[in-house]
């Protein structure tokens, strides 16, 4: 459900992440529309808007309903806040507030009800914990999980607008496939957040997961191997007819990496037993994660608030 009244804002409009928001907004409907970026891009055009410069004013006005933000951390503490304080329902893509308390982290086919729960802003879930959760959360329903360990495969998309340049810019060398996460010297904070924001969405919080991640010279799209470990004995069969019927998978008997690009859904296929785990099952998923990953779970978040029929989410709107 829509409402091509609200008056959104995307703030960081042209990154990969933004431009991929905007288009959707667009083909949704929606047409009151600001786009907001940094300085240095201040001034120019997407399409038929203009770029207005982020600043804590310009969100500071309370003349916005919604805001999508996709501008890294550091930025996202310093406006969100300011946003959501002037009446706007911000939806966050950055880390900055996903393992806060008194924040909903959302992922609309597995916990959507959290995102009534807010107060202001909503946290949008890494790239690959979307997915992951998707594919875990109908398992976990039917089974009970025990343990998961995953290993991701991710596209230089993931880093950026420059990164994606450099990949088509240059040859695949090491220095593109360097890990870009923090590391801790035990792992890279990505693979904390995987494990961190998984637990939270599935409201599992002792939950064992392990994860490996790595960045692989593709554009588009991230892969994931799962390993998984039920409480109750699950058939592969029986756990890929599950998936099949949850909402937002589609199964696939062998996922290709290019069958993903571009599309909504994210595909969960090679369901097998793992002969290594009591009750083991092993699994492979492939999710669009300027999309899915990113772009339309927010979008979906605002229009699950939109359909549970509370204007007062929206209050700041004039009438």
């Amino acid at each position: 459900m829509i409402d091509p009244e609200l008056r959104i804002g995307v703030v960081g409009a042209t990154g990969a992440v933004g431009r991929v928001t905007l288009q959707y907004l667009v083909d949704r409907g929606y047409s009151k529309i600001r786009t907001f970026a940094s300085w240095r891009s201040a001034g120019g055009q997407l399409g038929d808007f203009e770029v207005e410069e982020a600043t804590a004013l310009a969100l500071g006005a309370g003349d916005l309903d919604v805001c999508f933000f996709s501008i890294g951390t550091q930025w996202s503490r310093e406006l969100v806040p300011i946003a959501a304080q002037a009446g706007a329902v911000c939806v966050d893509k950055s880390s900055a507030f996903r393992l806060m308390d008194d924040i909903p982290l959302v992922v609309p086919e597995v916990n959507g009800e959290r995102a009534l729960e807010h107060s202001g802003i909503i946290a949008n879930p890494n790239c690959c914990t979307i997915p992951l959760t998707m594919v875990l959360a109908p398992l976990h329903d039917a089974a009970g999980l025990r343990s998961v360990r995953v290993s991701t495969y991710q596209s230089v998309s993931g880093a950026g607008s420059d990164a994606i340049n450099d990949l088509r810019a240059e040859d695949a060398d090491d220095h593109l496939l360097r890990m870009d996460w923090e590391f801790d010297g035990v792992e890279f904070d990505e693979e904390a957040k995987l494990r961190d924001e998984a637990r939270k969405i599935l409201e599992l919080p002792e939950l064992p997961i392990s994860a490996t991640c790595v960045r692989v010279p593709v554009v588009v799209g991230h892969a994931e191997s799962v390993w998984i470990e039920t409480e109750a004995p699950l058939s592969p069969a029986d756990a890929a007819r599950i998936l099949a019927e949850a909402p937002g998978l589609r199964l696939e008997k062998i996922p290709s990496h290019g069958h993903a690009i571009g599309i909504d859904d994210v595909i969960v296929g090679r369901v097998r037993a793992d002969q290594t785990a009591e009750n083991g099952l092993a699994l492979y998923l492939i999710c669009d994660n300027l999309r899915k990953g990113a772009a339309l779970n927010a979008i979906q978040i605002t229009e699950l608030l939109v359909g549970a029929s509370l204007p007062s989410y929206f209050g700041q709107r004039a009438s």
